[in-house]
């Protein structure tokens, strides 16, 4: 049976592994990875389509199929990181490490500074953290949160190219265009995030 973050955290050997996450937040995670990786291998033949194939165009649906995928995908991550949200709100306090990051605190900051110095061994002392390190939680933020959030206005804008004014990716994310009116510009932060991601 796993023990409790609580029980590691009086001090005393704790036997066996410790329960951090909670299931819906494992099952996000690799439902996460997976959108990722699918979006970036369909991404990036989108950006450099295969060559023209010859014969009628129905019998080679090849980037046609790409796009679908990548549509299917980019759909996946969007609901995931809404449901992870949710997680986030009713989860346990490490279900919010990834959605609030608490730079409000001095003791978090030092922390940070701590595992900076780790990391360039500056120091040998190793803490332990239940959960992600304060390093980490800074990182899975800006790549989990800002960079995805980018990352779906961004796809959502260029895929309402498609859907026509008036659709509801046009309604919600239109704006994209109104800050860079390029679709090309648009399409290349968008490969750019990719590449972050």
């Amino acid at each position: 049976m796993a023990a409790s973050p609580e029980a590691m955290q009086t001090g005393e050997p704790v036997p066996g592994p410790i329960y951090i996450y909670q299931v819906p937040v494992r099952i996000w995670h690799w439902v996460h990875a997976l959108s990722i990786s699918t979006l970036a291998i369909t991404g990036y033949f989108i950006a450099n389509p295969l060559p023209s194939m010859t014969g009628e165009a129905s019998d080679h649906f090849v980037m046609g199929t790409f796009r679908m995928v990548h549509f299917i995908a980019a759909y996946v991550f969007a609901v995931g990181l809404l449901v992870r949200v949710y997680c986030a709100i009713v989860g346990n306090k490490y279900s919010r490490e990834l959605m609030i990051v608490p730079v409000w605190r001095g003791k978090w900051w030092k922390r940070v500074w701590h595992e900076v110095k780790f990391y360039a061994f500056i120091t040998r002392k190793m803490t332990k953290n239940p959960g992600h390190n304060p390093l980490a939680q800074i990182f899975m933020w800006a790549i989990n949160v800002v960079l995805a959030l980018f990352m779906l206005c961004t796809g959502f804008a260029l895929y309402s190219q498609g859907t026509g004014a008036g659709s509801w990716p046009d309604i919600l994310f239109g704006w994209v265009f109104v800050i860079e009116p390029s679709s090309q510009a648009v399409r290349m932060w968008h490969l750019m995030g990719m590449w972050l991601m």
